[in-house]
């Protein structure tokens, strides 16, 4: 199959996150994301009925994030929050896990808590990216972490929020990818920046990334695309200090 600039766009969840944001940068983000036909737009929770409003009638999902990005608010809020982003329209929640009860092994907390927001977002025909701020963790509590959102029901592991003392790596993708049974899907997040690193990270197996720089990502396919230089991946290669 000819990998084309399309099937690239629909990896993508553009992300409009940054707390300094305006709501004309919020509006050029979603005039971004329809451009390119991405697969969603990812913005503050505030903004939803705004991005909704705007992505209505595309093929654009409206995503939000969940108890970002620190992941320790309380459960009731979490579940109130990711209830109010349903009843403006939200698609998708990346919500993230409570960090400080995934390192300290209370795997039962982090389980309930999970499942009771998938449980409520796909009573409403929304899915969960569950993020797990990989940075914080070791190799064995990143799979400990993917067996919990399996058997929680989420539908992603995705790496990181962009705001931890690092984003994404191939490594924890790669071993993201082996912890979690086909129907998970995996998202990497968290400074990727540039077409090779998507390549990569599609490679391993990855279905999203969230970005920022999403123009100049699509702009390097569509100039690969003409020169008929856009390819899989073919291998991978781990860059030093992420990425």
């Amino acid at each position: 199959m000819t990998l084309t600039p399309a099937m690239i766009a629909k990896m993508l969840d553009h992300s409009t996150l940054q707390p300094f944001l305006t709501e004309e940068d919020i509006r050029k983000g979603c005039e971004i994301a329809l451009k390119y036909n991405t697969a969603s737009v990812c913005a503050r929770p505030g903004d939803m009925k705004l991005v909704k409003e705007l992505l209505t009638g595309s093929d654009v999902k409206v995503c939000t994030v969940i108890g970002f990005p620190h992941g320790n608010h309380k459960p009731e809020i979490k579940l109130a929050e990711a209830a109010a982003a349903l009843d403006d329209g939200c698609d998708e929640l990346d919500m993230v896990l409570n960090i400080g009860k995934m390192v300290s092994g209370d795997e039962e907390y982090v389980k309930a808590e999970i499942k009771a927001i998938v449980d409520l977002a796909h009573s409403r025909g929304a899915k969960v990216k569950v993020i797990l701020e990989t940075c914080y963790l070791n190799d064995d509590q990143k799979k400990a972490a993917c067996r919990i959102v399996t058997e929680a029901g989420g539908d992603w592991v995705k790496t990181s929020t962009g705001y931890g003392s690092s984003g994404c790596t191939l490594h924890d993708l790669q071993l993201m990818k082996d912890a979690v049974p086909a129907h998970v899907q995996v998202k990497g997040s968290g400074g990727i920046r540039d077409l090779d690193t998507v390549l990569a990270a599609r490679a391993i197996g990855a279905t999203r990334c969230g970005v920022s720089a999403t123009e100049k990502i699509m702009k390097e396919a569509e100039e690969r695309f003409a020169a008929g230089t856009l390819k899989e991946a073919e291998t991978l290669k781990e860059m030093e200090g992420g990425y």
